[in-house]
Formats: structure tokens, C-alpha cells, sequence
């Protein structure tokens, strides 16, 4: 999986972790310890009851798709390892992912966005580098992993149209242009950070006398600590504010603000239009709510509106 599909740490964790389930799965119900497994429990049906069994421990239809998704993966590789399993391999692709509810995506209004980029001072070397953080956590729209991954050299604010190389998934690089404040921002904070300009991690913390990338958790507790300051004073902070929501929410202000599917695709790193759509390219109830009161004309003047011709003609006429 690392080395042929090029898939993250992520990705192999989680694989595992699906097939380790699937493997409780069957100790559970028919006693089979692992030394015991075989090809023969990979069946279609087996693979059926393991998605009723799910079902019964208190799994949700999403996190059952995608423990389902790593069994038939498994097959395939073994399939192409030896042919015979071809079939068994077909058989458990023909089995249908669960249906799942479909709820509007979360991401922050403006207001909430703004009071949290900018709910560190600049008193402390430690809030300038926190505000900076958030700034291009936003910015960006990257993932924590990608921002505490960054380095000097990810910055490219020299060139014509200034960017930052980002490391995604599968250790993919992608190139995301920066807003012209955010490259005024990050000038002032190499000057303090990196005088030098020598290599190392663009977000660090000293530990003797050596600077260490800060950790994913680490940045999550920033944005936490932002979030808990700035509800204070703005009623539009929601509870829990994690990091793939400030990437939510870039990608979503994009989207209302009329730039186009594939660049906001580019700008997260999807492979797919179909992971970027299946996200954003739909209208929110805010979205919908303002077209329709655009939409609408004032009737408060208009009293029976219905018995004037012109508007009888029009209804009559409707298909």
C-alpha cells in the first residue's frame, strides 16, 4: 500500500484498523480465530451478516461504508495474486453500500472566521506565531497534517504570483497561490522566526534550544484556544470548531463567492470532482433562502395581486 499505491500512514491505518474489525467480526459470531480464517469466510454472505453485525454494535451507515470498503480492496489484491478468487472478489463487489443521510455541511460564517483569525495579539512572540498559523491554516484551506509539514522552503514569495507547496495525501504536492495580505503577514513572520532563512520547520517550538515541527495536536489546541476566546464575543463561534472546519469553510466561501468547481478541487487536493461536488457543489439553505428572497417581488402593496390581468394570463398559462 505504501510503496505500489503510494497511500499515506492514514490510509494504511485506517485499512488496517477495517480489517481488524472484520476479523473481530467473525471471532464474535463464529468463533474463528485468526489462525482459523480463511478465504472461505470472505464470502458474499459472510460479508452481509458483517454489515448487519455493524449495524447492531451502533455503527453508522458512513463509518460502515468505509470499514466495507477495505474487505473487497483485500480480494482484489489477493485476486490478482491468484485468479481463482476472482470470483469471490466479484461476488462481495456486487453488495451495496448502505444509504446515508445526507446533512447540510457545517463551516463558519464571516463573522466567526474573522473573530477567531483574529482572536491572538501580537504581545507575544507565541500569539504572533499562533495568529500566523490560523492565518494560513485558512488561507490555505489545507489539512493540520499539511500545515505542521510545512517547511522554509514551501514558501515561495518571491515568485510572480506568490504560493506555498503543500504535501497531501499519498505525499502528492500541490501549489496554492497566498492572498496578498497573508504574504505581508508571512514576510513579518520569517523576519522574526527565520532571520536567517536557514531550513527547517515553517512552525516549531524550542525544545532544547531546537526548533521541532509542531504537532497536529498542537496546532488543533490553537485553534481551539482561538475558538474559545473568540465565542466570547461572537454569538456565531459554534461549540466545536476543528481544524477540517476552517478548511470546510475556505473551500465554502470559494463556492459562494463564484469560483469554480475544479480550482476549489485543485486548492484541497482532490483527486476526484466527484469528492470536491460531493461537498460543496450544492446549494446551502442560506444559499437558497437569499436566491428566493431576491427572487421574490414586494407584495405589501399589492393587495389581491391574483385579479389583475396580467398576472391571471401568467397563472392560467403555467405548464
Amino acid at each position: 500500500m505504501p510503496v505500489v499505491k503510494n497511500l499515506s500512514d492514514k490510509s494504511v491505518e485506517t485499512y488496517k484498523q477495517s480489517l481488524k474489525t472484520y476479523l473481530r467480526f467473525l471471532e464474535v459470531i463464529s468463533s474463528l480465530s485468526n489462525e482459523k480464517v480463511t478465504f472461505y469466510v470472505f464470502s458474499k454472505d459472510y460479508v452481509k451478516d458483517y454489515v448487519s453485525w455493524l449495524k447492531e454494535v451502533g455503527y453508522s451507515p458512513k463509518s460502515i461504508n468505509l470499514k466495507l470498503t477495505a474487505v473487497p480492496s483485500f480480494l482484489k489484491y489477493c485476486s490478482e495474486e491468484d485468479f481463482e478468487l476472482r470470483g469471490l472478489y466479484t461476488e462481495v463487489c456486487s453488495i451495496k453500500k448502505l444509504k446515508e443521510e445526507k446533512k447540510p455541511i457545517q463551516y463558519l460564517q464571516p463573522t466567526a472566521t474573522s473573530t477567531i483569525l483574529s482572536a491572538y495579539d501580537s504581545k507575544t512572540n507565541k500569539h504572533r506565531r499562533n495568529r500566523m498559523i490560523l492565518i494560513l491554516l485558512y488561507d490555505t484551506g489545507a489539512r493540520v497534517q499539511e500545515l505542521s509539514d510545512l517547511n522554509h522552503s514551501s514558501l515561495h514569495l518571491d515568485a510572480k504570483n506568490p504560493y506555498i507547496t503543500l504535501i497531501g495525501k499519498g505525499r502528492k504536492s500541490r501549489n496554492v497561490p497566498l492572498m496578498t495580505k497573508t504574504v505581508k503577514h508571512l514576510k513579518v513572520y520569517l523576519k522574526e522566526f527565520h532571520p536567517t532563512g536557514c531550513e527547517g520547520p515553517l512552525f516549531y517550538s524550542l525544545l532544547d534550544g531546537k526548533p521541532h515541527s509542531l504537532s497536529t495536536d498542537s496546532i488543533s489546541l490553537i485553534l481551539k484556544t482561538a475558538s474559545n476566546t473568540a465565542r466570547k464575543t461572537c454569538k456565531d463561534v459554534p461549540e466545536r470548531v476543528h481544524c477540517h472546519l476552517i478548511r470546510k469553510t475556505k473551500a465554502m466561501d470559494l463556492y459562494k463567492n463564484g469560483v469554480p468547481l475544479p480550482f476549489i478541487m485543485q486548492l484541497l487536493g482532490h483527486e476526484s470532482m466527484s469528492t470536491t461536488s460531493g461537498f460543496y457543489a450544492f446549494a446551502t439553505l442560506e444559499m437558497m433562502s437569499e436566491a428566493m428572497n431576491k427572487a421574490t417581488p414586494n407584495f405589501r402593496n399589492s393587495d389581491k395581486i391574483w385579479k389583475r390581468e396580467d398576472v391571471s394570463k401568467a397563472i392560467y398559462s403555467l405548464d
